[in-house]
């Protein structure tokens, strides 16, 4: 299919076929949960969903009219697609239409969460014409006609989300903002202390600009916010800001409401001034009340109901600052919880192991509230294995942060077919011992990844808080020469790479520290034969991992869709290059590829590798060497062509990632009821109906 100025293979393209769709069960925790807690959860969820629209509208211009489409096509065949369309579809078509459907909603948009890559319907044009036709309904068809063009349309840019200016896709950007533009409005709104998770830009000419804030209120309610900014673009030229409230208006006036009824049972006082900071943010679109929020969140140790909500995550912005929706609810699994408690105690003492000197790390780790948790809720285009947050540096590094494991993600099992490019000896081995390895390096990743390091920073009262008459050494041996300036922060200054780059780190410290013996004895896992096996596990998916995470690159461009899947191959180079992984192959299309590890290497070369690798992030990071380091992790993450060319193989045999179906909460008669959904498409499909957001 010849698309505007590229060739695209289509099929490429072709939303997954036979995905599993896994029901993401909580219910044996909510039940254990007091009525409170119940309606707490509830009310919690209920503000979570209704964040929906504002997922669906950061992600591409089509992807809400697309989620009407779905949901009124089900409302109109009450979910009977079969009997609806017998004779005039097959039954591959209905099932190509709902396999399309199920991973719209599972993705909240027609890129992949995870990838930022688009899909289209198997089913033909003319199928879908034909299915539109069958219904009959006018505003179904009027519908489907507004966005026909954009379900299919394929090109080689508009394959992937980023920058509008360079033929990518974007929500967060209304108009053709440049990314030189958008810099300028980040710095503007940096300058006026404006944090810009919860905006979107618009340009009404060559030197305006619009930032649209999300809030209930149409108007201004703040304290700090200008109705108009002045600023200067890259050229010189002179431009204006203009901010503007209300975006997602009607949206966030549900949000507030839920949450004001969260509050009423609230568990605490800490919850209840939490939940007043979030209604503040929604209500006015304030990220200070919001950061205030999270300053609560953190105190908050050990709720029955963990909760968190709000614009989180900037990996998929392509300036990497604007956020994306988040609403989780989940409660506590206490077997589980109990491992990462022994975790966080033994902290400081993994910590001394870390590669870097005393220098770099926080004189004292500010133990986290570490929890393993059963997802009720998580409104977003995608769920993780394990969070840490909050995002907000001056917040973890003076009052602290949380990590969450999220149990029923980690432990959710799909399939028995073998996993791809590794060799058959070692499949047992890979089905026993994935979820121990996942478990382990999450655990790791997210307290002892993200939770690990000082950036050496000029504080607001002209302080530093580190010898700046003396700094440590950096990477060379000499002092470093660079810091975070007043107001800077690891997001301003590494941008785009700040997300992968921090993940990276994260993912090295979950690798090296499973070298320990006694790191693993925290997990359960004393036996030296399992422990071996675990951390051949561990660095074996690593790897495999970064080989097939090239199918998240964009060859035309050099471009990475996705975060994880960047820093993931940029380890997995590393592994190759020191020896410690190879790849083999013997046919001329790869089709029997492997990626193979020498377990006898991994506790001398591994290390080594891993080691030298992890420092030299950590330093780069705590010292604000953005020059250097983004030279350097460019060159980590670059795709060589004696790897590029295992593209098409990897493409050829990817495996359709998990959608997992959440339960929805109803009161009736002062009860409150969860409703759970078959695993199927159209089960996907009615959950999403029933929230009717």
């Amino acid at each position: 299919m010849s698309c505007g100025s590229s060739t695209i293979q289509t099929a490429e393209y072709f939303a997954d076929t036979k995905a599993p769709v896994i029901s993401l069960s909580a219910k044996h925790h909510f039940d254990q949960l007091t009525l409170d807690e119940k309606k707490y959860a509830h009310y919690m969820s209920k503000g979570s969903h209704w964040g929906t629209r504002a997922v669906l509208r950061s992600v591409s211009p089509e992807s809400e009219a697309i989620f009407d489409l779905i949901i009124s096509i089900h409302k109109q065949v009450n979910g009977n697609y079969e009997k609806f369309f017998d004779s005039k579809l097959s039954s591959e078509s209905v099932k190509a239409y709902l396999e399309y459907g199920s991973m719209f909603l599972s993705n909240l948009g027609n890129y992949k969460s995870f990838g930022d890559v688009k899909f289209i319907p198997r089913l033909t044009v003319e199928e879908f014409d034909t299915l539109i036709e069958t219904i009959g309904n006018p505003d179904i068809s009027k519908l489907y006609q507004s966005v026909k063009t954009a379900l299919y349309a394929l090109d080689g840019k508009n394959i992937l989300l980023g920058w509008r200016d360079k033929g990518h896709v974007s929500g967060y950007y209304l108009d053709v903002v440049s990314k030189d533009e958008a810099e300028a409005v980040n710095a503007a709104l940096s300058n006026e202390k404006i944090m810009p998770e919860n905006t979107r830009v618009g340009k009404i000419s060559d030197d305006e600009f619009v930032v649209y804030v999300a809030s209930a209120s149409l108007k201004n309610e703040t304290t700090y916010y200008p109705d108009e900014i002045p600023f200067k673009l890259h050229n010189g030229k002179a431009a204006k800001l203009i901010i503007k409230f209300g975006d997602h208006s009607k949206e966030f006036v549900k949000i507030a409401e839920n949450l004001s009824n969260a509050k009423k049972h609230a568990a605490n006082d800490i919850q209840a001034r939490m939940l007043s900071h979030y209604i503040e943010s929604f209500q006015t679109g304030s990220m200070n009340a919001h950061k205030e929020s999270q300053k609560e969140w953190v105190k908050d140790y050990g709720p029955s109901v963990e909760t968190n909500i709000g614009f989180i995550e900037t990996y998929r912005d392509p300036a990497g600052v604007r956020g994306e929706w988040e609403g989780l609810v989940a409660m506590v699994n206490k077997e589980r919880t109990a491992k990462f408690q022994t975790l966080v105690q033994n902290a400081p003492k993994y910590i001394k192991e870390l590669p870097w000197s005393a220098e770099f790390e926080k004189e004292k780790f500010t133990a986290p509230d570490f929890t393993s948790l059963e997802v009720l809720t998580f409104a977003g285009s995608g769920i993780p294995a394990g969070i840490n947050i909050p995002n907000y540096d001056d917040v973890r590094m003076t009052i602290g942060f949380k990590n969450v494991s999220l149990g029923n993600i980690l432990s959710a099992k799909s399939s028995k077919k073998p996993v791809t490019f590794i060799e058959d000896s070692l499949q047992q081995t890979f089905d026993e011992y994935t979820t121990q390895a996942f478990e382990v390096q999450v655990g790791a990743h997210e307290l002892l990844g993200h939770g690990t390091g000082l950036l050496l920073s000029e504080l607001q009262d002209g302080s530093f808080n580190f010898d700046v008459k003396n700094p440590p050494l950096g990477l060379d041996g000499k002092p470093i020469k660079t810091f975070y300036k007043k107001g800077e922060t690891w997001g301003s200054v590494f941008s785009s790479i700040s997300g992968s780059m921090e993940e990276c780190r994260a993912e090295l410290v979950g690798l090296y520290l499973q070298l320990f013996p006694d790191f693993l004895e925290i997990f359960g896992f004393s036996k030296k034969e399992i422990q071996d096996k675990i951390v051949l596990t561990s660095f074996l998916t690593m790897a495999r991992a970064g080989l097939i995470g090239i199918e998240y690159w964009e060859p035309n461009t050099g471009k990475w869709g996705q975060a994880h899947m960047q820093a993931r191959y940029s380890i997995f180079k590393t592994m190759l290059e020191a020896g410690l992984v190879k790849l083999e192959y013997s046919k001329p299309d790869y089709s029997d590829l492997l990626v193979k590890l020498d377990p006898t290497l991994i506790h001398t070369v591994g290390k080594k590798c891993i080691g030298d690798y992890l420092l030299k992030l950590h330093v780069y990071k705590c010292s604000a060497d953005v020059v250097n380091g983004t030279k350097f992790y460019t060159e980590k993450t670059t795709v060589t062509p004696d790897i590029a060319k295992f593209r098409e193989i990897i493409i050829s045999k990817r495996m359709p990632r998990k959608q997992f179906i959440q339960a929805n909460s109803f009161i009736e008669d002062d009860e409150v009821k969860l409703k759970e959904y078959e695993e199927s498409e159209i089960g996907m499909i009615q959950s999403f109906v029933d929230r009717e957001v």
